[in-house]
């Protein structure tokens, strides 16, 4: 009996169909060693790669970016919609490009809620947000304000970068915060973020900018494949100042030919159905073009070749 099922596994395992699917899987699959450019750098500010431990951490988050496929792809599409915005913010701030990345690394372009309760585009804790000057209350969050939060965030670059000459110190500060990094450098005598010994977290956060940085910028190189109709396109409005009260939101939205969805959707740091406004405050309001969804992809405006999203079709 041992001798008969011995005989049905060395069948079923070593049987010719089931060698000739192992060949052609071998033949066919195949995972690459992810390329690493020869420079690199963030804001201006060379990365040494020479040294052994940067270009090992570098390699790791590009291979993490690279082989999460589902998580980069909407890295790419979403880049197209929100980039161009958060540029235009960037340059009339004389903040470097390459902040756009922290946007990608922190929150993946969506105004996304973390367990310690951070919000938004910039992941901005509450009093943080506060004290970079964002409206927080019970009807106004800005931190869900792409271009009031964005705003808020280059505060907090040009405060960080005044401390530490330094851009990349900079960005490393919005993760760890300006007094923790601050006493890092003091103990360990040193002024380069890639010669210090940092917790865990921070240790990747420069790295991680820098591993999305090379693949938003050359995603064909890393395998992504996005052709320019698949680019999420940036969101058609106009604006309008109110300084009153909006006793109803639904009928407010309808008063402007759009609906209540649409006015939340463009205008997510509006968080009740109502805005008391009793201290007359004015407040820039987003209204979909055509009031609704139906012209956003009929012409789709493409800024890939600006960004080098998609290699040209």
């Amino acid at each position: 009996m041992v001798a008969l099922f011995g005989l049905l596994f060395v069948t079923l395992i070593f049987s010719p169909g089931k060698y000739e699917k192992s060949i052609e899987f071998k033949e066919r699959y195949a995972i690459f060693s992810i390329h690493i450019p020869n420079k690199l750098d963030f804001s201006g500010e060379c990365v040494p790669l020479e040294y052994f431990d940067v270009r090992e951490c570098i390699d790791w988050e590009l291979n993490i970016n690279t082989y999460w496929h589902s998580q980069t792809i909407f890295y790419l599409k979403r880049s197209n919609r929100y980039f161009p915005e958060i540029d235009s913010i960037l340059k009339s701030e004389q903040v470097p490009s390459d902040f756009k990345y922290l946007a990608v690394a922190e929150s993946g372009l969506t105004n996304t809620v973390s367990p310690s309760n951070a919000v938004g585009f910039w992941q901005f804790l509450k009093n943080t947000g506060k004290e970079c000057g964002l409206e927080i209350n019970n009807e106004i969050d800005e931190r869900y304000n792409l271009e009031k939060s964005t705003r808020a965030a280059c505060r907090f670059f040009k405060q960080a970068y005044k401390i530490y000459n330094n851009w990349t110190l900079a960005a490393a500060s919005y993760n760890m915060g300006k007094p923790a990094l601050s006493k890092t450098l003091e103990i360990e005598k040193e002024n380069n973020y890639y010669n210090l010994a940092l917790n865990e977290e921070t240790s990747r956060y420069i790295y991680r900018i820098l591993a999305i940085k090379i693949i938003i910028e050359n995603p064909y190189l890393y395998g992504f494949h996005v052709p320019k109709t698949d680019l999420y396109p940036p969101l058609k409005y106009t604006e309008i100042k109110i300084n009153s009260p909006i006793p109803d939101m639904a009928d407010f939205a309808k008063e402007h030919n759009t609906n209540y969805k649409m006015l939340k959707l463009f205008n997510p740091w509006l968080r009740k159905d109502t805005l008391t406004n009793k201290g007359k405050v004015i407040y820039s309001i987003r209204i979909p073009i055509g009031g609704f969804r139906e012209s956003l992809y009929n012409e789709v405006k493409v800024l890939a070749d600006t960004f080098k999203l998609v290699k040209p079709l």
